[in-house]
């Protein structure tokens, strides 16, 4: 019963309605506003069903006249419900650069089912421009229910894309000069339009930025790369809602993280965030907004490298009389690792699958023969079957405790299990190290930083890069294996059939 949500946005052309047509007279948009002249009108035409159960509703109007030179401007307006006036010449505030809110009771018996018309006047003897920004219009229990939808409308639009301009600081009369386009995506999916934006370029460029209402314009400052500062601004040229395809039409990198909220000393997961701030320069390496909710929140980007913990090791033969273990080969203490043979084997078990893009070998304490001088280091899903990794042949340390890095070539794989197989030492009857260790491979860009809600405290907030390559295969545990098994049995079975076709021939 009664009137769904109600609202016209007049920020955008055409104009954003909810359960309404608009319709102008001696009016115009010119930006971020609706411009009416003197004598001109703005009628919104909206639905009830039954008004029955309204006993009174709440109409906001959100308006600002415009300056004449240095006075603020004069333009009452007058406004009708179905020709009954509300309100009649009444003064907007005028001068300011931000609109101002006009809330007014609205009695429920001048609703009629069907179509009702409000109209907004501007007066015959208005001097200067009442800029009109937004209606909405609720039942008085339900007040802010047509702001609040408004806002997750417009928020849908979250791609924004600004032509700038730049002006040396401190310097009023010299003219703009035109400057990159400024294109930004920030969205933690909680529908509300950023109200301030900062950020910083990796080259130590930084701007900071505040956004006009409707996010028609920004207005802000510019830091260089040298040190020079500029007046900054920005008009908006375009927006759109977010889809895949945003990435592709800019240079700058578009960071999408899974993140976490920290309180009550534990961390608790929150929903993901995308970023892209793109402005012609180097790329962001932080990034701080707050919305027009009062939230805040800061990102400061980082390298993230693949977490690469070893559960355990067994190796093919170990000196346990001496306790020189191939456990001693995870730990940070100068022991070893002894194998009385010329040749070894060493099988690593990650606590969780891991894309490793290095290794290291740390050389033990005595006996420079018994070092490895040739090696291959093998992965697998399983611990069954085993994929050739990387490859070394005459390798030698110069120094006892010494540590060699070895990269390994080509794209890292995600493997749970790996094997170093030490195919030949430096001459001696037994083999020795006294560390083995793995490097994970970067994984993209994580942030750390903060997050802080309107009128809460500041809490922690840290993101992850949402990777989905390999995804299919890390899903379900050892599908990969099971993959590779099915691929092996496949191979042999055309072999047969084959085989089976050619006997079938002779015949």
């Amino acid at each position: 019963m009664g009137f769904g949500v109600t609202y016209a946005d007049f920020s955008v052309e055409p104009a954003r309605l909810a359960n309404g047509r608009a319709r102008y007279s001696g009016a115009r948009f010119a930006g971020a506003h609706v411009v009416v002249g003197a004598g001109g009108s703005v009628a919104v035409d909206f639905e009830v069903e039954d008004p029955g159960d309204v006993v009174q509703a709440t109409l906001t109007v959100t308006a600002l006249v415009s300056k004449l030179g240095s006075s603020p401007g004069y333009a009452p307006m007058t406004v009708r419900l179905q020709g009954n006036v509300l309100a009649e010449d009444l003064t907007v505030p005028g001068g300011g650069d931000l609109p101002h809110d006009n809330v007014f009771a609205v009695p429920g018996d001048l609703l009629k089912p069907g179509t009702n018309t409000l109209e907004i006047q501007s007066s015959a003897k208005a001097s200067s421009m009442l800029w009109l920004y937004r209606i909405t219009l609720d039942p008085v229990w339900e007040r802010g229910r047509s702001e609040r939808a408004l806002v997750a409308e417009a928020a849908r639009d979250s791609v924004f894309a600004f032509r700038t301009e730049l002006r040396p600081a401190h310097a009023s009369s010299a003219p703009w000069q035109p400057a990159p386009r400024l294109l930004f995506h920030v969205d933690r999916d909680e529908q509300s339009l950023p109200a301030q934006l900062s950020w910083r370029g990796e080259d130590g460029a930084e701007a900071t930025v505040s956004f006009g209402a409707g996010m028609s314009g920004f207005f802000g400052c510019y830091r260089a790369q040298d040190g020079t500062a500029y007046e900054y601004r920005g008009d908006l040229t375009d927006r759109w809602p977010f889809a895949d395809e945003t990435e592709n039409l800019s240079a700058a990198t578009l960071h999408r993280f899974h993140t976490e909220e920290g309180w009550g000393g534990r961390w608790h997961r929150s929903a993901d965030l995308r970023l892209l701030v793109d402005d012609g320069g180097a790329p962001v390496e932080r990034v701080s907004w707050r919305d027009q909710r009062g939230n805040s929140g800061t990102a400061v980007l980082h390298t993230a490298f693949t977490d690469v913990e070893v559960m355990g090791v067994e190796a093919s033969d170990e000196y346990d009389d001496a306790g020189e273990v191939a456990d001693n080969l995870l730990d940070e203490k100068h022991s070893k690792w002894l194998a009385r043979d010329d040749t070894a084997r060493l099988d690593f078990t990650l606590a969780r699958p891991a894309a490793v893009a290095s290794y290291s070998l740390m050389s033990a304490n005595d006996a420079p023969d018994r070092d490895p001088r040739d090696w291959t280091l093998h992965g697998s899903h399983d611990g069954r079957t085993w994929t050739p990794l990387d490859t070394r042949a005459g390798e030698t340390f110069s120094g006892r405790f010494e540590t060699r890095e070895f990269a390994l070539r080509g794209h890292a794989r995600t493997y749970r299990h790996y094997r170093l197989d030490i195919t030949r030492n430096s001459g001696s009857t037994e083999t020795q190290l006294a560390r083995v260790s793995f490097a994970g491979a970067p994984a993209g860009q994580a942030f750390t930083g903060y997050y802080q809600r309107h009128n809460e405290g500041p809490i922690g907030y840290r993101g992850t890069p949402v990777r989905t390559e390999d995804s299919a295969l890390t899903a379900v545990p050892g599908l990969a294996a099971e993959l590779e098994a099915a691929v092996s049995s496949l191979t042999e079975t055309s072999r047969t059939l084959a085989a089976l076709a050619a006997q079938l021939r002779k015949h």
